[in-house]
């Protein structure tokens, strides 16, 4: 399936970038003006049953990797500098970075593991019979949160087809990449909903770098947009070989 993508910025390096569930490129709006201040050109894209994309019949995380290779792959000169995906699209991520082999990885509180038992029984209740919250309801939920951020959220619900959830029913495809094909960054939440203390040391014996931005919930460039980019650009910084030439490095210092 061709999704949705907005493309932006015209920097010699690319960055595509994989919205959570419920939500869509917008999502995205000030993490990729700071990649595109970078030298970044930015592909954001839809996924299917978000945003301006199709529905499809059926959603599962290799189906919507599949949506990604397919929609972007005309679009890219080579291997991307950075693929990153949040939640829904931190698993999503780890699928694309597995074909798409880019110079980096970032995956921001992602869907790599799914609480068991009666939580997670909870978690899956919650998002088939909850209804889409107001505006009133978000501002309370994530006091963090920009006006404007609310804003996008109450768009991109009122987009957002609720059937997506039916790509979770099956957990078992959450779970962290098999294989380490990039260097790659792991952003928690304080609290994050998705990954423990275990599931995080997993990661680091993967090779995975994992860092935590206090204060934050599961949305976490929205909570702290400051915080979240300055890990996401010092780590990038700190990939430079040295004596790189200044348009290898991922981020100039």
């Amino acid at each position: 399936m061709r999704l949705a993508v907005h493309q932006s910025g015209s920097g010699q390096k690319t960055a595509i970038l994989i919205h959570g569930i419920m939500s869509d490129s917008r999502a995205w709006h000030r993490v990729t003006a700071e990649l595109e201040a970078h030298g970044f050109r930015v592909l954001a894209v839809d996924l299917a049953g978000h945003g301006r994309s199709p529905r499809a019949r059926q959603y599962s995380p290799a189906a919507w990797a599949d949506d990604v290779v397919e929609t972007l792959g005309p679009l890219l000169d080579g291997p991307p500098d950075v693929v990153m995906g949040h939640s829904l699209g931190g698993l999503v991520a780890s699928i694309v970075a597995d074909r798409l082999a880019p110079r980096a990885a970032i995956y921001i509180d992602p869907a790599f593991s799914f609480p068991s038992g009666i939580k997670g029984w909870a978690f899956k209740a919650f998002f088939a019979v909850a209804p889409r919250p107001k505006r009133s309801a978000l501002v309370r939920m994530n006091p963090k949160w920009s006006a404007v951020d609310v804003d996008i959220e109450v768009a991109t619900l009122r987009d957002w087809d609720k059937r997506t959830i039916l790509g979770f029913l099956d957990t078992k495809p959450l779970v962290p990449p098999a294989r380490l094909v990039a260097p790659s960054l792991v952003v928690l939440a304080e609290k994050s909903l998705l990954i423990t203390e275990r599931v995080a040391a997993q990661l680091r014996r993967q090779g995975m770098t994992v860092e935590t931005v206090e204060g934050t919930g599961h949305t976490v460039f929205r909570d702290d947009h400051s915080g979240f980019m300055d890990t996401v650009v010092g780590w990038l910084r700190s990939l430079a070989p040295a004596g790189a030439e200044p348009a290898r490095a991922l981020v100039a210092a």
